[in-house]
């Protein structure tokens, strides 16, 4: 599978809070041999052991928890952990929770994964060992460390400014089996779960979940957006079974729409797929875009069944300046780490190749002399 196919969710009517748009997901049939439940962690920083040597730290303020059968048989999600602990550091200090893997299994029919930040370690970790040929170019701390420590910024969703009161005010659909959160219309996240039951119980999670930059600067900036009423012409309704109708046509419209073009940067894309863990018939993976600059770009994970349906989703939006950096990075790793082919490849000369890595924050990679010249044959150019 190299795209999102949400087969089996159907679009509902939008709700709008200023500038904040949800639009509520349904399935045809919940699933029932899968089932998700938070897991909370507090406000504390979380640190990942994501590999030898390698750690994930961020902002982790809760997991979820998967719990399968291998029948088909329901599952039924046994309820949110609340942990106090009496041994918790001062309220002057910042706690820190320890975490073995982004992704560990708790029991033979039970995963705890981190939401989120499973696809985001995916996106840091994107040729995180630096270049892969010791060209002269290169500075020792790039042929040594790579590209650690990697570090990127994302606001938590009560900093986005309205999320907090759209979701509190807004009431769950029935049958509601996720969300797609836009604002100012720039799809900000999509969110699926197996079950109503679950989409209840995870509802409030998303005001804890990251935001990209991108999707704060709209919702602080942009005007309300506007609210897309349906009207229906009087003309031919002539009983309840016309008005009906003409209701239910709407319904289509407005969820062919939705799907065709406020969905379309999603779900057009191309993605790279990686398998995480595989859970009886369900597969958590995490997959990452092929990183168009100047077009919507978005991370995410997914659990598909064993017909590749999505029963999971979770989407972070990528900034353009986030974007540009897998752009580069990608392009590099693709000729090798070899700085004049690079350029080549981007129709640029080497100088602006080594100076668009300086602005994308990775000029550290490169020698200081090699920089330096860079700089200067910068200023010195024509025109």
């Amino acid at each position: 599978m190299t795209t999102l196919d949400l087969t089996g969710l159907a679009t509902r009517p939008a709700q709008v809070w200023g500038a904040v748009r949800l639009v509520p997901l349904v399935r045809d049939e919940p699933v029932d041999d899968l089932r998700l439940r938070p897991q909370l962690y507090g406000d504390g920083a979380g640190l990942v052991e994501a590999g030898p040597r390698h750690a994930y730290v961020s902002y982790i303020p809760h997991g979820f928890v998967a719990t399968w059968t291998g029948d088909g048989t329901p599952a039924a999600a046994y309820g949110t952990q609340l942990s106090a602990d009496g041994n918790s550091a001062p309220s002057a200090t910042m706690g820190l929770r320890f975490h073995r893997r982004m992704a560990r299994r708790q029991a033979k029919d039970r995963l705890r994964f981190l939401p989120m930040h499973l696809a985001l370690e995916g996106y840091l970790a994107l040729h995180f060992g630096g270049p892969s040929l010791a060209w002269a170019e290169w500075s020792q701390r790039a042929i040594r460390q790579g590209l650690s420590p990697r570090v990127e910024e994302a606001y938590v969703g009560a900093e986005v400014r309205g999320l907090t009161d759209a979701l509190r005010i807004f009431e769950i659909h029935p049958g509601q089996c996720g969300v797609m959160v836009y604002v100012a219309d720039a799809l900000a996240a999509a969110f699926a779960v197996p079950h109503p039951d679950d989409y209840r119980a995870l509802h409030p999670t998303l005001v804890q979940d990251l935001y990209g930059e991108l999707i704060h600067h709209y919702a602080t900036l942009m005007p309300p957006v506007r609210d897309f009423r349906t009207r229906i012409p009087d003309a031919h309704i002539h009983s309840l079974a016309d008005l009906r109708t003409a209701v239910a046509e709407q319904e289509r419209a407005w969820t062919h729409f939705h799907d065709t073009t406020m969905l379309a940067g999603l779900l057009e894309q191309v993605y790279t797929w990686q398998t995480v863990y595989r859970m009886g018939r369900f597969t958590l993976s995490r997959f990452l875009p092929a990183f168009r600059p100047k077009q919507e770009n978005h991370i995410g994970e997914a659990i598909t069944d064993d017909r590749g349906r999505i029963t999971y989703l979770k989407t972070f939006r990528l900034s353009e300046t986030q974007v540009r950096r897998g752009h580069l990075l990608g392009k590099l790793a693709a000729n090798d780490w070899h700085l004049a082919d690079t350029a080549a490849e981007l129709g640029i000369d080497e100088a602006q190749l080594g100076l668009r890595l300086e602005s994308a924050g990775f000029g550290f990679l490169l020698r200081q002399d090699v920089l330096d010249g860079y700089r200067k044959r910068g200023r010195t150019r024509p025109g």
